[in-house]
């Protein structure tokens, strides 16, 4: 047997192998963890309120009490706000366009089998349809979006959030409510995104 030929055929099949390997790692990653990064407080954490700090953007998500208090338990038949700000704190202005608001955005599971509830917003801008579908920030200053669980007469949702439809009070139990980040925002024209972090809060209501 020709000793050539077997070190070109080895060569080849090697060449081959390596060239599988690549286009499978660039094509599904390489140890590639796509999971999010949860960060979560329930009814026996201390903290009442998520934070969540990057270079430039601080974000801040929590249910409100009637008293505009963060809390996670919650008596029935009394309104719940959900309240999610960020803050500005790259020293330049910021544009956020509202990819943020997602299906996930305030959305509310039965804590014991996970049933989705629903959201208690309904659409974006609404009344709004005609303005610029971009918040812009200023440097130290900060946008809060909230939105009650139903509407009462001290209680609505904040621009951009808009509910066509109230809801009824939530029942005795437990739940959790989610948002999964998706935040994408500009400084001088280069967009910047925030994204694979979901934050979840576990309450009750008694």
């Amino acid at each position: 047997m020709n000793v050539r030929k077997v070190k070109s055929s080895r060569q080849k099949a090697l060449t081959r192998f390596v060239f599988a390997f690549l286009f499978i790692c660039l094509s599904f990653g390489c140890n590639k963890n796509d999971d999010p990064t949860v960060i979560e407080i329930t009814t026996d954490s201390k903290e009442k309120l998520i934070k969540y700090e990057t270079e430039q953007i601080e974000f801040e998500f929590c249910l409100l009490n009637l008293d505009g208090i963060s809390e996670t338990i919650f008596n029935k038949g009394d309104n719940i706000i959900f309240s999610f700000s960020f803050k500005n704190s790259s020293g330049e202005q910021i544009i956020a366009t509202t990819e943020f608001v997602n299906n996930s955005f305030f959305n509310v599971f039965n804590g014991q089998n996970n049933i989705e509830i629903g959201r208690p917003w309904t659409g974006l801008w609404c009344e709004f349809s005609g303005a610029p579908q971009e918040l812009k920030v200023n440097p130290d200053s900060k946008i809060k979006i909230s939105c009650p669980w139903f509407l009462d007469q001290n209680n609505f949702p904040v621009y951009p959030l808009c509910m066509s439809e109230s809801k009824i009070p939530l029942e005795t139990g437990e739940y959790y409510t989610t948002l999964d980040l998706d935040f994408h925002y500009k400084i001088n024209s280069k967009t910047n995104i925030i994204d694979k972090t979901r934050l979840i809060i576990h309450f009750k209501v008694i």
